[in-house]
């Protein structure tokens, strides 16, 4: 019992270690999850990202960029859905990517948008209006 105890302490502790050595900028890169591919950049001292790929992000030919229609800026609705910077003023506190912004081009809305990284691949979001309660989580697997 007292191996088992021991053996479940070391892990912990060892998950613990990893976490606090992954930087703030481990977070660059390309991500994809079930409706989304972006690739996050970083913009000054915090981290935006752009829409690369998008389960309705074409017309029905499949070939067409979306445009964002939905834009409460009347002169950016015929812009191209596609590459569009989405995800703005994310910044890293610690140990969090906190205070960022999400433009959704499926509604027009802008959310306000969490994150952490669970491992060197595996990022999480929350986006959400008001409270985190209230929103959306996002599991994303690193594509670069």
């Amino acid at each position: 019992m007292k191996r088992i105890c021991f053996a479940a302490l070391m892990l912990l502790l060892s998950m613990a270690s990893f976490a606090q050595k992954l930087s703030p900028d481990q977070i660059l890169g390309i991500w994809q999850c079930d409706e989304y591919k972006i690739e996050i950049f970083k913009s000054g001292n915090s981290y935006a990202a752009k829409l690369l790929w998008a389960k309705d992000l074409f017309e029905a030919d499949g070939k067409t960029p979306k445009k964002d229609t939905k834009n409460p800026n009347e002169q950016l609705r015929s812009r191209s859905r596609q590459g569009i910077t989405h995800i703005t003023e994310l910044m890293y506190k610690n140990g969090e990517y906190v205070d960022g912004k999400l433009y959704s081009v499926q509604d027009g809305n802008t959310y306000s948008l969490k994150g952490a990284l669970k491992s060197i691949n595996e990022l999480e979001t929350r986006g959400y209006k008001g409270i985190p309660m209230m929103g959306k989580t996002f599991r994303w697997k690193r594509v670069q």
